[in-house]
């Protein structure tokens, strides 16, 4: 049968379109389809998930993903300085429920991306210092433990799931395989639970003085709020436990114990952002603080060359 100069414009019009459709990548753990471009925003998660982990397993159970879970490491390097937390049996419970969860969304992630091998961690008592004097603008005498109390604990924890959290927020529009999207909404949705465990444990206690720091849980919480903001150089996208009046949910109350912006929706953050937070240089291209060769995958390492 001839073709007509309608139905040749239609085919042509057709293969055309096909060249615009999303490639797709084929994982060789689940051979799970999803978007090729998806994979680098998959695995760059995995630099969190890592930290926060080893943290909890360590801070609940003295030992982490080289006894849990070997395999997910990829053989990664051992964490430094991690140790178990003096925490009281409720605070443990928690935090051992949160290590655990972890270690299903690093399961989850390299069920459908290969992933990549546990970057170099710095989760010593003196990393985690050198954090906490930046936030409050001087040196603390003596300084800052987290695994000293639950309450240094649990601060120490607020640095880690609401980073995490911003970063699924900013991932989800930019995802383009439904599989993808449903992976991270659920991911999302673990983070979120955990972040607001976490300041709701810390509102309660907000008028609580640290010592011998004699700084209260509140204060702690806008220092390290305040100090993500400035490292992340895209303005306020992180908010302590207390605000003012103005910045509260409606204009309407100081109380924070959930972070959102004006119409209390989460804030978003991309990787390079995430990476000047936690490398706590403010400079993607210049890794330190918890991740002293810096993170790992495609996406992190494009900024190190």
């Amino acid at each position: 049968m001839a073709l007509t100069a309608s139905s040749t414009t239609t085919i042509t019009t057709l293969l055309i379109s096909l060249l615009f459709l999303p490639k797709f990548y084929s994982s060789e753990l689940s051979h799970t389809l999803i978007a090729k471009a998806d994979v680098d925003l998959l695995e760059f998660p995995l630099n969190l998930e890592f930290f926060e982990a080893e943290f909890f397993l360590y801070g609940a159970l003295g030992y982490g993903l080289d006894k849990v879970a070997p395999n997910l490491t990829q053989r990664g390097p051992t964490p430094i300085g991690a140790k178990k937390a003096n925490l009281d049996p409720f605070t443990r419970d928690v935090i051992e429920q949160f290590a655990y969860q972890e270690v299903g969304h690093l399961r989850a992630i390299q069920k459908v991306v290969k992933g990549f091998p546990r970057p170099l961690l710095d989760l010593s008592k003196e990393s985690f210092a050198k954090v906490v004097d930046a936030a409050v603008g001087k040196k603390l005498s003596p300084p800052f433990d987290p695994y000293y109390s639950g309450v240094h604990y649990l601060l120490a924890s607020y640095l880690i799931p609401y980073v995490g959290l911003t970063g699924y927020v900013g991932t989800i529009p930019k995802l383009q395989a439904p599989t993808s999207r449903r992976l991270v909404a659920g991911l999302l949705g673990v983070e979120s639970g955990q972040d607001a465990v976490i300041r709701a444990y810390l509102y309660e206690h907000a008028h609580k003085i640290v010592e011998p720091y004699g700084i209260s849980v509140a204060q702690f919480s806008n220092y390290f709020s305040d100090l993500r903001n400035k490292l992340g150089h895209e303005g306020v996208k992180d908010e302590g436990l207390w605000v003012r009046k103005s910045e509260g949910a409606e204009g309407k109350i100081k109380g924070n114990a959930l972070a959102g912006d004006a119409d209390s929706v989460a804030y978003d953050r991309t990787a390079e952002e995430i990476l000047r937070v936690v490398y706590g240089s403010g400079d993607e291209h210049k890794p330190g603080g918890f991740y002293p060769k810096g993170g790992n995958g495609n996406i992190a390492r494009s900024h190190l060359h």
